[in-house]
């Protein structure tokens, strides 16, 4: 099976009739391509994820009207919708139940059943685009491969059992020639309950199935051609990072680059998997291969943006010559179940900024008064807003002479609010002003890359 590859495409991929088959066209064209995974289509997700919410009557049927809307559009442009339909019907019918249920009383099993729903009709639907352009394909319920702890909204998968079950299920299919359609973000618990792997999830899937695959490489679809050196949006000079290694393409998610989910890289790393991130809008543009070791591998690689970051001081003279403030400190946020992004000491204080994994969650969010109420009792807490975390991902970061100079020449008319530096060989990261944070990528981008 060492030829196979796996795809996967975003919602944006899925939005509508000519996205769907533009992807299926990618999908025919390459014979190794035996495996895809789909997200829902563009929009469905956060209109499912505002009905598990809990809403009234009136503004649960507008929100299902929207769902259903997004799909009869797809629907109403196949040659013959017959079949699909109905299937989509019932789910249509779930999604109402389940929303129901959802305006008595929310829960995270409830939400998980939920928002999956948009990757079942996405990939039903998919199917016939494809038989309608000659080529049969078999819909596999993901959850019946990806078995998963009961972390509902950001369950871990288990390996071992979700490398049997794909043998069972999936390995027969695939020695038989088959195309498999089947669905990213969701998994399934031991108690046969569904859950999911977070928002972004779905890269994750792509990269989980090619490693109990074999597979020879993954390619994620997107709506951008490739990794780029920052966001074009923000600089229309970026230019598209043609390689790069797992180790850069995992700082660049983690600080915010938006085209690759970090948990994506872990199956990949693990059984050294390229992974290939290309448009599907415009598949001829090329794209950005991570893998293991690509040569060369300069200084600076690319420039990541976080927003929205909330930055914590705790100062206490206690802790001058003292032992154990900062396990107490964390103590407290692991008990609150907050985990520390960036971090710098000096002898009385400690900065530090959260790590906001919840696609919904906001740092201010996460700072209950419960938390800090505790934070106050073993020092004095400031809390700032309005940040951003700027990311120079690179090499040999650490240990390459004139590399502060050039930064820090560059970056001389602003106030950088927090540094963290030496921790990685890979990034370098600043805590500015939000307001300042586009301004600051386009003047080290212009110094750095162009």
């Amino acid at each position: 099976m060492s030829n196979l590859s796996v795809a996967k495409f975003g919602g944006t991929s899925v939005a509508n009739h000519a996205a769907m088959t533009a992807c299926a066209k990618i999908v025919i064209a390459d014979p190794n391509t035996r495996v895809v995974v789909l997200s829902a289509s563009a929009g469905v997700t956060n209109l499912l994820v505002a009905l598990a919410n809990g809403c009234d009557a009136a503004e649960r049927a507008k929100l299902i009207a929207e769902v259903r809307q997004i799909q009869e559009n797809i629907l109403n442009e196949l040659q013959d919708a017959s079949q699909v339909r109905e299937k989509i019907e019932a789910i249509l019918k779930t999604i109402e139940a389940l929303a129901e249920a959802a305006s008595l009383a929310t829960s995270t099993a409830l939400t998980d059943e939920l928002i999956c729903q948009g990757e079942m009709m996405s990939t039903l639907i998919f199917v016939q685009v494809l038989k309608e352009l000659n080529k049969n394909a078999t819909w596999v319920d993901v959850r019946t491969v990806v078995a998963t702890n009961s972390n509902f909204g950001k369950a871990a998968p288990n390996d071992e059992q979700t490398q049997k079950n794909s043998d069972n299920v999936l390995k027969p299919l695939i020695d038989r020639g088959e195309l498999v359609i089947t669905q990213g973000f969701i998994g399934r618990d031991p108690q046969g309950k569904t859950t999911t792997l977070g928002r972004g999830g779905s890269d994750y899937s792509a990269a989980l199935l090619a490693e109990v695959l074999h597979a020879k490489d993954v390619l994620i679809w997107t709506d951008v051609a490739g990794i780029y050196t920052t966001d074009p949006r923000i600089v229309p000079a970026a230019k598209r990072i043609d390689t790069m290694s797992f180790a850069e393409a995992a700082e660049m998610a983690t600080f915010g680059a938006k085209v690759l989910h970090p948990a994506t890289l872990l199956p990949a790393v693990r059984s050294n998997i390229p992974v290939y991130v290309g448009s599907s809008k415009a598949p001829q543009d090329g794209g950005t291969w991570v893998t293991r070791d690509p040569q060369p591998r300069p200084t600076f690689r690319a420039i990541a943006l976080r927003r929205d970051q909330t930055l914590v001081t705790l100062s206490s003279l206690s802790m001058l010559h003292a032992q154990g403030f900062l396990a107490n400190v964390f103590g407290i946020l692991a008990k609150h179940k907050i985990s520390v992004d960036t971090i710098t000491t000096s002898e009385v204080s400690v900065a530090l900024t959260l790590d906001k994994t919840g696609s919904a969650s906001s740092g201010a969010n996460m700072l209950s008064a419960e938390l800090l109420a505790e934070l106050s009792e073993v020092s004095s807490v400031k809390v700032d807003t309005g940040l951003s975390l700027v990311a120079l991902v690179g090499n040999d970061l650490h240990i390459t002479a004139g590399v502060a100079k050039q930064i820090f020449d560059t970056l001389e008319p602003y106030n950088v609010r927090m540094i963290s530096y030496g921790a990685s060989t890979n990034n370098i990261c600043m805590l500015v002003q939000s307001a300042q944070a586009d301004d600051i990528v386009r003047v080290l981008h212009k110094k750095l890359f162009e």
